[in-house]
Order: structure tokens, then C-alpha cells, then sequence
């Protein structure tokens, strides 16, 4: 067997492989599955039932991300045995995807954990493989992964022989539990040491999925609008919506790269807290192209909503991601108090759009676009005041 050992996390010129932007791309699958139920629920006038839907597939679509992500920063050996059991977890990730209807519509989670299953047996493999070829403190970490792993996978197999009678808060509690494990066992696992992963890699790696998703937004945007001109020539109605979902696709990879993350992420505590917040970030980005497609449902007619409900669809996850994305990334580069008023205040000003009736989505991207340029201007007098 290969040896696999930690890489260095000062190495040179470190970069995402091919095999790990076709992870990502697999991923599109499932995110796209929970975006299109958010949407049916939504439009169908069950908001909250979709939301909270939304949440618990979007977590399992993330986290299955992140395991695989953080791992291969730290032991990305990209040998045969590597990448053969890399594709096994692709493989998961399509059963996941396909399990994705089920969970939302009926709280059948049967599909998604048996692609969990997959998944986290290749995972465990390969963390059983770093114990083997590591020693010490560091085959001690390996070895914690594989156990929390597995014991956590085991409470997701345990919560499907739940009672048929079992009532929804019980369910929701248990599904909370577990996601609670899931999250501590990087922290349990990696509490005397560190693994090794690479900040300018990891920085990549989450940049590159936000790409991802924001691309799958507009793709399911566009796709909409086109099946509304189809059956309903409503070009008038949609036009702005079109305009105003672009410009706050547009501004949020904008303000979301418009600075390099990696100097930021020195140490575990710093890098957990940003990468677990990715959730937020990640999830309001794909719910953004949800939202437009409710709001174009809805001017045409075909979603029996509220038009401030269809607005809020794109307004509150508009807002939740300028929040994030500043609470977790941009605010540690702003040198004062005028550098950091922008974002927050264009995510509040955001949510003010929702009640402006059918340019709800048109007057966000406005303000979404308005709060790219002052961050532009501010950034240039703060170079011009260095100079």
C-alpha cells in the first residue's frame, strides 16, 4: 500500500486537483434537488415547512462536502487507491442527491443515509489509512476521525427505525442531536493536534464550491424565466426580476472574492468557525436562485403566493449572505467603522425591498450592486491613504 502522510501546510503552489473539482461539480446534483423542493414548498404556500426542509437536506449535502474537503487539504495522496476510493464517494454523493425529494417531501431518509453510508465508509477507509501510515500524536487523530465517524453514522441508521408514531419534535430533536455530533467530532478528533490542512487550499476549495452554487443559482434562474416567456409571454413581468436577480448573483461573488480568505485562516479556531459558518453562506447562495424562481412562478401566476412572500424568497436569503459573508470573511479586513457599515447595511436595506411590490427583486440588486461600489470606492481611498 501507498504511504499516505500529512502534507505540508506551508507547501508551495497549492491548489484544487481536477479529482476534487469533479467532486464538487457531483455535488451540483443534490444541491440543485433541495433547491427545486424549496421552490415547490414555497410556491405552494409552505414557507416554513420548506425552509426548515431545506435546512436539514442542505446540511447533509455540506457536511458530506466538508469531510471529504478538510481531509484532502490535510492527506490528498492522489495515488491510484486515493483516487479509486474518492470515486466511491462521488458515488455516494449521487445516491445522496437521489434521496433528496424523498427526505424533503416526506421526511424519508432512508436513501440519504444509505449514500451517507457510501460516503463515510470510503472516508473512514481513508482515515484508516493515514493511522496506518502515521504515527503518534497524529495517528491518534486519524484513528479519532474513523471512530467518531463511524459512531455518528451509526445514530443516523438508528434514526430510521425511529417508531412510525414517532411525532415530528422527536424526530427534529434527534436529527439535531445528531447533527450536533456530527459537528463536534473535528473538534473531539483534532483536540491535541491539528491535522495539516492548507489555508491558501482550503480558502480555494470553499471559493470554489461558493462558485458552484452561485453558478447553479443562475442556471435554475435562467431556466425559469425561460419556461415562463414559453407558456406565459410575460417579458414585462420578468424582465426585472431577471435584471435584479443577475445584479445580486453578480454582486455576491463579487463581495464574496473581494478578499483572500487565506490570510486570515492561521489556526484551528479561526479556520472551524469560518468553515462551520460556510453553511449559512453556502445555503442562502443556492436559496437565492430558489427565490427568483418563486418570484417568476409568481408573476406569471403559477405560484399562489403573496408577492411579498415571493419577494422575501429572494430578499432574506439576499440578506442572510451579505451578513455572512461579512460576519465571517470580509469584516477582518476593514480598517474602520465607514469600511464596515456597506454590507450590513445594504443586507437590512435589502429586506426593506421585499415590500416594494413586483421590483422587489430589481430595487435588491440595486442595492446589492450599490453596496459593491462603495466597497470599491472605500477600498481605493483607504490604498490612496496608505500611498
Amino acid at each position: 500500500m501507498p504511504v499516505m502522510t500529512a502534507r505540508s501546510r506551508t507547501e508551495k503552489h497549492r491548489v484544487s486537483t481536477p479529482l476534487e473539482l469533479f467532486f464538487d461539480l457531483c455535488f451540483v446534483v443534490a444541491v440543485s434537488q433541495a433547491g427545486a423542493r424549496l421552490v415547490h414548498a414555497v410556491a405552494g404556500g409552505h414557507a416554513l415547512a420548506g425552509i426548515g426542509g431545506y435546512a436539514a437536506v442542505f446540511f447533509a449535502i455540506w457536511w458530506a462536502w466538508v469531510n471529504f474537503s478538510w481531509f484532502a487539504s490535510a492527506y490528498d495522496t492522489d495515488d491510484t487507491l486515493y483516487r479509486v476510493v474518492t470515486l466511491v464517494q462521488i458515488t455516494g454523493v449521487l445516491v445522496l442527491a437521489a434521496g433528496v425529494p424523498r427526505a424533503f417531501d416526506a421526511g424519508d431518509w432512508a436513501v440519504v443515509v444509505a449514500g451517507y453510508v457510501v460516503m463515510r465508509l470510503a472516508l473512514t477507509s481513508q482515515w484508516l489509512r493515514a493511522a496506518h501510515c502515521t504515527r503518534g500524536a497524529e495517528r491518534l487523530v486519524a484513528l479519532r476521525y474513523a471512530a467518531g465517524i463511524t459512531l455518528v453514522q451509526l445514530g443516523w441508521i438508528a434514526m430510521l427505525f425511529l417508531p412510525g408514531n414517532a411525532s415530528v419534535g422527536v424526530r427534529a430533536a434527534v436529527f439535531v442531536v445528531l447533527v450536533l455530533a456530527e459537528i463536534t467530532v473535528p473538534a473531539v478528533a483534532e483536540r491535541d493536534r491539528p491535522t495539516s490542512w492548507h489555508p491558501h487550499h482550503i480558502g480555494e476549495r470553499y471559493g470554489l464550491f461558493t462558485i458552484i452554487v452561485l453558478g447553479e443559482s443562475i442556471a435554475s434562474a435562467t431556466i425559469a424565466v425561460q419556461g415562463a416567456l414559453d407558456e406565459h409571454d410575460a417579458l414585462g413581468e420578468l424582465l426585472p426580476i431577471a435584471a435584479g436577480g443577475l445584479l445580486i448573483v453578480f454582486s455576491a461573488w463579487w463581495i464574496y472574492f473581494a478578499v483572500p480568505i487565506h490570510d486570515y485562516l492561521r489556526g484551528s479556531r479561526e479556520a472551524f468557525l469560518w468553515g462551520y459558518g460556510h453553511y449559512l453562506i453556502l445555503g442562502s447562495a443556492a436559496a437565492i436562485g430558489a427565490g427568483i424562481e418563486v418570484s417568476v412562478e409568481e408573476a406569471v401566476g403559477k405560484a399562489h403566493v403573496p408577492t411579498t412572500v415571493a419577494a422575501a424568497a429572494v430578499t432574506l436569503p439576499s440578506a442572510l449572505f451579505l451578513l455572512t459573508v461579512w460576519a465571517l470573511h470580509a469584516r477582518h479586513f476593514k480598517r474602520d467603522l465607514a469600511e464596515q457599515l456597506p454590507l450590513p447595511v445594504a443586507a437590512a436595506a435589502i429586506l426593506a425591498c421585499t415590500f416594494v411590490g413586483g421590483w422587489a427583486v430589481l430595487a435588491a440588486g440595486l442595492v446589492a450592486s450599490a453596496a459593491v461600489a462603495a466597497g470599491v470606492l472605500l477600498s481605493r481611498r483607504s490604498v490612496s491613504a496608505a500611498d
